[in-house]
């Protein structure tokens, strides 16, 4: 594996080792973050490895898994995680204030889907 590639996704894992802590300290506003975050980084070693070249500094998971083709099952996954970028971290993103918008499902159901999320992104990188 190249060596800019390996770091993005190392980078992802470590980001989504955060979302997990996160999620454990109960800090739900932030573990959809680092979920989001982690999403991305895989999705940009990808990008990286199929079309030769980087993806710029986009936050659209949506993009970057329509470019990529990921498969269907991930879709919804990448429009909710996409929002988080700003959702998360902003109170006029949403008219409210982060922290209190999210639910330790809520935090869970991203910390999982993520994790597989990576985990199929890596399975195609290694191929």
């Amino acid at each position: 594996m190249r060596p800019e590639i390996e770091r993005w996704i190392l980078q992802a894992k470590e980001e989504l080792d955060t979302a997990k802590v996160s999620l454990n300290a109960g800090k739900w506003f932030a573990a959809a973050f680092w979920s989001q975050q982690a999403a991305e980084k895989a999705l940009k070693a990808l990008f990286i490895i199929k079309k030769k070249e980087s993806p710029g500094p986009t936050h659209s998971l949506t993009y970057l898994g329509r470019e990529l083709k990921v498969p269907n099952e991930y879709y919804g996954l990448l429009r909710e995680l996409t929002k988080e970028y700003y959702m998360s971290r902003y109170p006029d993103a949403s008219e409210d204030v982060p922290y209190q918008m999210y639910t330790k499902e809520d935090a869970e159901s991203y910390v999982k889907s993520c994790g597989e999320l990576i985990k199929w992104a890596e399975s195609k990188i290694q191929k």
